[in-house]
């Protein structure tokens, strides 16, 4: 049974309670001269005591149904408040209210709020101090091999790629076969030719070292999208503002940003592709879209893609949402929001 039918029904039996006991108590101290005046009595075309009992029930019925919606209302406007907290959006707040429970509820939601930004916080600062010791820690020989190895992967395989590229778009232009099915081999070599870079600069892309170092978060942004244009034959465009964040949340922005990059350059076959960097209302919002073919994101969960499931896992490490939606032939949108905490305060 829900709290307004309760309140309903608690209400109104006490009203005909009180009602039927006070009736019984006027007419047992100023008793009328004949009893029988009940019933020959008419008020409406009805007996007195009938008349007496069809009010009593109404007004019962009536004052049962306001306090149960009263209760039911004050219950919704407590519940629309939590949910706010628990979404960690900004609340209507509830200082007209004028009942003093709904006032001690209102003190007891702030103080709620603020140990949950403190936590924020809290957990911001933690992966920070993870990732500083993490660098500190990380071995040269590592990084190095890395480097190494994306260098060798680009002087050799990327580089032999691109002429297989080149030579086979010479050869579709200057000398192309009469026989039609050679002529849809070779296209169809060619698209693979190029489907096979775009991996090499998906897994190029991996390859470079996940901390930023000395660069921003807006610098590695640019950076590595102005790299991707010189090499990739897709339109991309950049808007990333200047940002205050921890070490730590500067870094696990920047791996999703490659993460997402990635999928599009291996899978998404686009033509274009935005990306924006931005501190909004309280949140730094990491938005990257293209136009591609589109995915089924509930089939990738499904699968447990490593990539989407890392992307979510860093965006929850610094107490952020991360945010897929993607329609087949229209593209994918990737959104990551995190509490801006500007300066050690909030933004």
């Amino acid at each position: 049974m829900s709290v307004m039918y309760r309140t309903a029904l608690i209400t109104f039996t006490a009203a005909v309670l009180f009602s039927l006991i006070l009736s019984v108590t006027i007419f047992f101290s100023f008793p009328p001269a004949e009893w029988s005046m009940l019933w020959e009595q008419r008020v409406l075309d009805l007996p007195f005591i009938y008349f007496l009992l069809i009010i009593t029930v109404f007004a019962g019925l009536t004052a049962g149904l306001l306090a149960g919606n009263y209760a039911k209302n004050r219950l919704l406007a407590i519940r629309s408040q939590v949910d706010a907290v628990a979404k960690g959006k900004k609340r209507a707040g509830l200082e007209g209210e004028p009942l003093q429970e709904m006032k001690e509820f209102e003190k007891s939601l702030v103080v709620l709020e603020h140990k949950i930004a403190e936590q924020t916080k809290t957990a911001q600062r933690l992966v920070t101090e993870h990732a500083r010791e993490r660098e500190k820690s990380l071995q040269e020989v590592v990084a190095e091999e890395r480097t190494r190895l994306a260098r060798e992967l680009h002087d050799s395989v990327s580089q032999q790629l691109f002429a297989a590229s080149m030579m086979m778009a010479t050869i579709n232009e200057t000398s192309p076969p009469e026989d039609e099915t050679m002529k849809k081999q070779l296209a169809m070599v060619g698209r693979m030719i190029e489907q096979s870079q775009l991996e090499m600069r998906a897994l190029l892309l991996h390859l470079r070292p996940v901390a930023l170092k000395n660069k921003t978060l807006e610098e590695g942004v640019k950076e590595l999208l102005s790299e991707l244009t010189e090499k990739v034959p897709m339109e991309i465009q950049v808007k990333a503002e200047p940002l205050e964040l921890e070490k730590g949340v500067e870094d696990h922005l920047f791996r999703i940003l490659q993460e997402a990059v990635s999928n599009i350059l291996r899978h998404s076959k686009a033509e274009k592709m935005t990306v924006l960097c931005v501190g909004r209302d309280g949140y730094v919002i990491l938005r990257v879209t293209d136009n591609g073919i589109g995915f089924d994101v509930d089939e990738a969960a499904e699968k447990s893609s490593y990539g989407l499931t890392n992307m979510k896992e860093r965006a929850e490490a610094i107490g952020g949402e991360l945010k897929i939606v993607s329609v087949a032939g229209e593209g994918s949108y990737y959104e990551v929001k995190v509490p801006y905490a500007k300066g050690g305060e909030s933004g």
